[in-house]
């Protein structure tokens, strides 16, 4: 916000000096304080503002505190908005301003320079009734960002000191998230606490004018981090003395990448924890690392040397390759190529690669000395979080590994890496990069409302792909990606992630929002805040408040939030599960949504999860329950089908008997659909991992197109509902799915089942949702459309549904960076939470 400046004059005179000259002077000069808030700390802001106000012949100063940056100002009224115009229009590359205020200050005319100062961790709080404090403003704390290319030349530069050095970095890239631990940000609140700066790193450190001034992990081989190279039980195997410090990074990971050549396993430490990584090309080595992990089919990301080496394997549009290259380096999902030597292992039977850059100076290294494609995963127990210590890998992982890659700068905060695809939208729009985890470099997500916040929000997201929110004063954050909260270890993570947002933004809870399972790791930890703080509650405390919103209206919510939306929305909230409002399990939902609450429009038929969580994993059980609503049990045993010889005589009748009798949990899910369906066809018998089924039907829909097959129709039929009296919901309408699946039956049976004819039929089923979804759409033609939920991470029923729309005169609100599945919830409930009028005595 931009004010008329007040100039002001100054009594005193420093010297003497005629008044005459004095007021030509104070009326020459004026003097301005800007307080700035954002993203602005760790991103090279203060020597930015520095050489401009230097340049532009201001003085003044520049302080670092918790709220921000503040900037003291000083000279002719022509610079001051020059210099505010640049700050603005201009500001570093890291950095992101969410508000500017600007006020009138005395001059001061025995100022002649401008100065930089030394950071203030105090703020300037403002306190309530009740004597608790709260920060007016806050600094955002940057992601971490990947090596620039300066830092690059200099590693590669054999008269650089940081030549070979796998830490290397400057104001302009590296470590910020995963290294901090309180702030402002600066060195002794960080993991480089304990790394005393050589001469040349002090020199560098201390001088405005350098990249690296104020770079908080700034170091070279005399005085920084370092690697070494250890067995699966931690015993060092490769130099690390004093004496070869300059060549340890090199030797170490030439070592390494020796290692990798020979098909072995190895665990690296990354920016933000552990990768297990091999040689992609290495079908052995890949398969060895699938049984050592347990991980049978789930696809691995590769980490390729350039993005020259990864034309090699897959192909992209200019958007995908720029985001691929981006400074967030995120795990792109593209296109393979139909001939490549990497092991088909990667992602079996699927013809898309996750794909990666190396983002930190080690990784550029050792892709460097390997010269080849490899395996990156991340380093952890199945369901559990991402490992950041070594002598926890050795722990849970030790017989995974045949060798270590570690270092000694310690990781505070995990973080994982980004997995994102790209979008592309109706009539020439630009591509849209889709979220499917958002982790390191576009984590933390923060934005700042139109409005502050009253009181201090917290959000605790899913049970599955777990983030939180928090909202106070005028900020919104996310948190990255946490996780499946299935495990007591994944529930500590989640733990030290609130710990680590409430430590750095001295967070104090008032309001917590959850989700309605009661059931759910974040809702039991809720309510037992809440409990906690009622049973050691003072005078000069609030108590905690806990609100609860549904799983499928908070997904809209989260796309709503992102939008700073506030009017009502049509949401197709697709996904695989979550508690509804009746009880049962949702998944197929369509809910007229406000900030207040969610009417269900209509809704996929509920089927019997036949024998609970055994369905999910064996999805012939939800074929089956499809089946039975529209055949006989003997009908059913006449089909052809393969998956259903399978099953004995004594099972299916079994299976018939539990849906007779209604025993099985009810679920609308439309991730369900794509499981029944992916087993019918053929695809699989057992789910593997989690969207197995829409990948393979996803690329089955896509060599459909490319052999331009001809297109085979199928209805969704849309009826009314019968609706139990005890009903709590208007439901006046419902689709058919198993009318939907007698359609399909017939495809498959009436005809031999050959290649052709499977992929015909997994296009007819993702054309038949979209054209059931965009003409339920065209009865709500002003409402704007919201597609959320995991369902809509498949891009082909996605751009499907987002062309159809366009043609029919349908506003979609974007998903932006918001992850469209479950990683978006918590953004949902906060934005929920911060719409709803709770009192303190609530």
């Amino acid at each position: 916000m931009q004010m008329q400046p007040d100039k002001r004059r100054i009594p005193r005179l420093k010297k003497a000096t005629s008044p005459t000259n004095q007021t030509e002077q104070l009326e020459q000069l004026e003097r301005r304080q800007l307080h700035i808030t954002g993203i602005v700390q760790g991103v090279g802001f203060r020597p930015f503002v520095y050489r401009w106000a230097s340049e532009l012949k201001l003085t003044g100063t520049v302080l670092n505190n918790a709220n921000g940056v503040m900037i003291e100002l000083q000279g002719p009224t022509a610079n001051l908005d020059n210099f505010v115009r640049e700050l603005t229009t201009n500001p570093p590359p890291l950095a992101r301003i969410y508000q500017m205020t600007q006020s009138p200050l005395a001059v001061k005319l025995e100022e002649t320079s401008f100065n930089i100062i030394q950071s203030d961790s105090q703020s300037d709080d403002q306190s309530d009734e009740s004597g608790e404090h709260h920060l007016a403003a806050l600094v955002a704390v940057s992601a971490d960002k990947s090596t620039c290319q300066d830092c690059l030349s200099d590693m590669h530069n054999p008269q650089d000191r940081h030549f070979g050095y796998a830490f290397t970095n400057c104001t302009n890239c590296g470590p910020r998230y995963t290294i901090i631990n309180a702030l402002p940000y600066d060195r002794h609140h960080t993991a480089m606490a304990d790394f005393a700066m050589c001469p040349d790193c002090a020199k560098a450190y201390q001088d405005p004018l350098n990249r690296r001034y104020h770079a908080q992990p700034v170091s070279c081989p005399k005085c920084g981090p370092q690697l070494s190279l250890k067995s699966p039980q931690g015993e060092l195997l490769a130099p690390n003395s004093l004496s070869a410090l300059q060549d340890n990074s090199l030797a170490v990971l030439s070592a390494a990448a020796e290692k990798l050549a020979q098909g072995q396993i190895l665990a690296i430490k990354g920016l933000g924890g552990f990768h297990l990584m091999c040689d992609a090309t290495n079908t052995l080595a890949v398969n060895q690392l699938r049984q050592r992990k347990q991980r049978k089919a789930k696809p691995l990301a590769v980490m390729m040397p350039s993005i020259e080496v990864a034309k090699r394997y897959v192909t992209g549009t200019q958007a995908e390759w720029q985001t691929l290259s981006s400074q967030e380096r995120p795990i792109v999902l593209m296109q393979a190529l139909d001939k490549h030597n990497l092991s088909h292992q990667i992602a079996p039977n699927i013809p898309k690669l996750g794909i990666f850059l190396p983002y930190t100076p080690l990784h550029h290294l050792l892709l460097g000395q390997f010269n080849g494609p490899l395996v990156a995963t991340s380093a952890n127990v199945s369901g559990e979080p991402i490992i950041t210590d070594c002598d926890e890998l050795i722990s849970q992982l030790g017989h995974v590994v045949d060798a270590i890659v570690d270092h000694n700068r310690p990781i505070l905060n995990g973080c994982d890496d980004s997995v994102v695809q790209l979008i592309q939208p109706p009539n020439g729009c630009a591509p849209q990069v889709q979220v499917l985890r958002l982790a390191r470099g576009y984590a933390p997500l923060s934005f700042p409302l139109t409005k502050p916040l009253s009181h201090s929000i917290l959000a605790v997201g899913a049970q599955q792909k777990n983030a939180i929110a928090l909202g106070f004063g005028s900020n919104v954050f996310l948190s990255p990606h946490i996780g499946d909260l299935f495990s007591v270890s994944a529930e500590q993570y989640f733990e030290r992630t609130l710990a680590t947002f409430a430590r750095l933004y001295h967070f104090s809870l008032e309001l917590i929002i959850h989700d309605k399972h009661p059931d759910y790791a974040p809702s039991r930890w809720a309510e037992t805040q809440q409990q906690q703080r009622l049973d050691t509650q003072s005078q000069d405390t609030h108590p905690i408040r806990t609100l609860s919103v549904q799983h499928h209206h908070a997904h809209v919510l989260s796309v709503m939030a992102i939008n700073q939306y506030q009017d009502p929305v049509l949401g197709f909230s697709f996904d695989g599960t979550g508690l509804g409002d009746d009880g049962s399990l949702w998944g197929g939902e369509v809910l007229l949504t406000t900030l207040n609450g969610a009417e269900r429009l209509t809704h996929f038929e509920a089927i019997p999860l036949l024998g609970g969580e055994q369905a999910i994993k064996q999805p012939v059980r939800l074929l089956l329950a499809l089946l039975f609503q529209q055949m006989s049990l003997e009908e059913v045993q006449a089909l052809k089908l393969p998956i259903l010889t399978t099953l004995s005589p004594i099972t299916l009748s079994n299976l018939h008997r539990i849906w007779q009798n209604g025993h099985g949990i009810n679920s609308s899910s439309v991730g369900r659909l794509f499981d029944a369906l992916a087993c019918a066809l053929g695809f699989i018998d057992t789910t593997q991992f989690e969207g197995q089924a829409g990948m393979l039907i996803e690329a089955a829909a896509r060599r459909a197109d490319a052999k331009q097959l001809p297109t085979l129709m199928l209805d969704l039929p849309l009826e009314i509902s019968d609706i139990s009296s005890d009903s709590s919901m208007h439901e006046p309408y419902i689709w058919r799915s198993s009318q939907h699946f007698k359609q399909i039956i017939t495809l498959i049976t009436e005809a031999p089942l050959t290649r052709d004819r499977q992929v015909q039929i997994a296009r007819a089923f993702l054309h038949s949702v979209g054209d059931a979804v965009c003409g339920f759409a065209a009865r709500y033609p002003t409402l704007p459309v919201v597609l959320c939920g995991g369902v809509f991470q498949n891009q082909y029923l996605l751009e499907y549904c987002l062309s159809k729309l366009h043609q029919q005169g349908n506003t979609v609100l974007a998903n932006k960076h918001i992850p469209v599945n479950d990683g978006g919830i918590a953004l949902g409930q906060l934005w929920y939470g911060i719409h709803q009028n709770v009192s303190n005595n609530q």
